[in-house]
């Protein structure tokens, strides 16, 4: 299995077909990014869609008008091949799963690349936290909830979250850990009894791969970018990119660079 450690080996080996699995635990250190892909003139909804809800849409770079290159976190990068996979909506409905969107590429096309929260866990691996869908070299689960986001004319959302377990212990100091990377979803939005969420069974997660929860432990659940898949399911735009759930843009940024 191939494992880069820098940016540009990662984005290379997508671009050339040779890498195509979710990337938590993948080039440790380096910011990753959500991508979402949309017509120029969606571009102000949906930017106010995530200036209104940056805990799950936290914007790190947009990118210019038919242009494929994130200037300011990855200059030279080209997001029609440099992630693992892609998602193809038309009219909110998933019609396509792809590692390379030149064919789909428009001149009227805007992305934006969103914070994602593969980019504090390098900081809770090394404040001796556990990551476990690291350890089990999975995906990280995410789940819709019966939270709302705040809407705009155009896009609606329930929150999406990823969840990982911790002892309640470890529980707090992931808290002070996340809570530095308000770019990467910040700290936890809940700690504890998944059903105050809406969510009713940690076995079945909507995206990603279930984990183990260990006796003891309790469930920690984070605001998550796929949230904005699920924004343009209820939109129903006549054509969107996103990355496959898992599957980041991973940026020449430390992660540090998102730290406060």
């Amino acid at each position: 299995m191939l494992n880069p450690t820098i940016p540009t080996e990662f984005r290379h080996l997508c671009r050339v077909g040779q890498l195509d699995r979710p990337t938590p635990g993948l080039v440790p250190g380096y910011v990753q990014a959500n991508l979402v892909v949309l017509p120029f003139d969606l571009a102000f909804e949906f930017l106010l869609f995530c200036l209104r809800n940056p805990k799950p849409c936290p914007i790190l770079d947009v990118t210019e008008v038919g242009d494929p290159e994130p200037k300011l976190i990855a200059p030279g990068a080209d997001i029609r091949t440099d992630l693992p996979r892609y998602c193809i909506f038309r009219h909110g409905q998933l019609i396509e799963e792809t590692t390379d969107i030149c064919a789909f590429w428009r001149d009227d096309l805007v992305a934006f690349l969103i914070g994602c929260s593969f980019s504090f866990e390098t900081a809770m691996l090394n404040a001796g936290l556990s990551v476990r869908h690291i350890e089990e070299s999975k995906n990280v689960p995410m789940y819709k909830t019966s939270i709302d986001c705040l809407a705009n004319r155009t896009f609606s959302s329930p929150l999406v979250v990823s969840m990982r377990p911790l002892t309640p212990q470890d529980a707090i100091r992931a808290v002070a850990v996340t809570s530095r990377f308000a770019k990467a979803h910040g700290s936890p939005i809940h700690i504890g009894n998944p059903e105050q969420l809406g969510i009713t069974d940690l076995s079945r997660p909507d995206y990603g791969d279930a984990v183990t929860i260990r006796e003891g432990e309790v469930p920690v659940f984070w605001a998550c970018g796929v949230t904005t898949q699920t924004a343009i399911a209820r939109a129903k735009p006549e054509f969107a990119i996103t990355h496959a759930p898992g599957h980041m843009f991973i940026s020449d940024w430390r992660d540090e660079v998102l730290a406060s």
